[in-house]
């Protein structure tokens, strides 16, 4: 028995500290729903009362939290296996599979019902979906039977700017299917990206990821395609009545950073990129973070501009 299989058997009940519970959670990945989410809500026309705004985003994390002690839970098996996730509370041995699948529910449950209380049934809908979609869709279905795992799955990441949306006005429309779409189409390269450097831990693990199952040449074909068809879909929401022209510089520069970068990926070999250890592949890993903070900060600077009556195409006819 591996040491970290060996530490998890021996996990008792009230041994894991805050910090350990904090970690189920994921909060890094929080940090980008939480991020989406607000862009999400702020964006949306109508003002949101702050204490509103506050528990909605409040609530969206935690929900976004719950799904990430969930996945943690159900796969507790592999990540004992993977050298990226070893240091997760339940491989490590500090929270045991019990407490992490009764935190997940626990926290599932109040997410939900408390931002259908603050703010309307339609945001807590979706986030009910968001949770289910990520733990029974993506996590228990999904991400060990298809190498489209990532493509499909991605679908639950893209939905906290909808919500936030739903949030402030109570219903879904073009700008939220959007902004849906950019994470939705931003996924597959992003993580794919990571899987051409990580493709032993996935291999080990059995998780069938596009390196796995197609190798790596098909993997840097599928992030170039993607990046591809991910521009104009980032394109198209300047166009819209959260857009404009700050967010189309922003949305131009860093598209043609990440089509860079995806070409760069799809022109090496594996000869070349072993040799200087992926550097290519982990630099757009790096940027695609970037990428995606990049473009929904500059649609809240469009909002910013828009409360001060210089948002969105409007300032052109000032200028002019």
């Amino acid at each position: 028995m591996s040491d970290a299989s060996l530490s998890a058997s021996q996990t008792q009940p009230g041994d894991a500290s805050f910090g350990d519970f904090f970690a189920l959670l994921k909060p890094r990945v929080m940090t980008l729903v939480v991020f989406t989410a607000l862009v999400g809500l702020l964006v949306a026309p109508g003002a949101v009362n702050p204490v509103i705004g506050f528990a909605a985003i409040l609530f969206i994390a935690v929900g976004g939290g719950a799904s990430g002690a969930l996945n943690m839970w159900w796969d507790a098996d592999i990540d004992r296996i993977m050298k990226r996730t070893r240091g997760r509370p339940i491989p490590a041995g500090k929270v045991s599979e019990g407490e992490a699948f009764g935190f997940g529910m626990a926290l599932s449950g109040i997410s939900v019902v408390m931002l259908g209380l603050a703010t309307n049934l339609v945001a807590a809908g979706l986030l009910a979906f968001t949770i289910f979609f990520y733990v029974v869709i993506y996590s228990m279905w999904l991400k060990r039977w298809t190498p489209q795992n990532i493509v499909i799955g991605g679908a639950a990441g893209a939905f906290p700017p909808m919500i936030g949306w739903a949030a402030a006005t109570g219903s879904v429309s073009i700008e939220a299917v959007l902004m849906f779409a950019l994470i939705f189409m931003w996924t597959p390269p992003h993580f794919w990206a990571l899987a051409l450097f990580m493709k032993g831990d996935y291999h080990e693990a059995g998780v069938p990821m596009l390196t796995v199952t197609h190798g790596r040449r098909a993997t840097r074909n599928h992030i170039l395609v993607y990046t591809l068809l991910l521009t104009p879909v980032a394109l198209a929401l300047a166009f819209t009545s959260i857009g404009g022209p700050l967010y189309l510089a922003v949305a131009l520069f860093y598209s043609l950073l990440f089509l860079k970068g995806a070409w760069e990926i799809w022109r090496r070999d594996e000869d070349m990129a072993e040799a200087d250890g992926y550097a290519n592949e982990k630099k757009v890993f790096k940027h695609s973070l970037y990428y995606l903070f990049a473009l929904f900060g500059a649609l809240w600077g469009e909002a910013i501009l828009t409360y001060y009556g210089f948002g969105g195409w409007q300032i052109l006819s000032v200028l002019g």
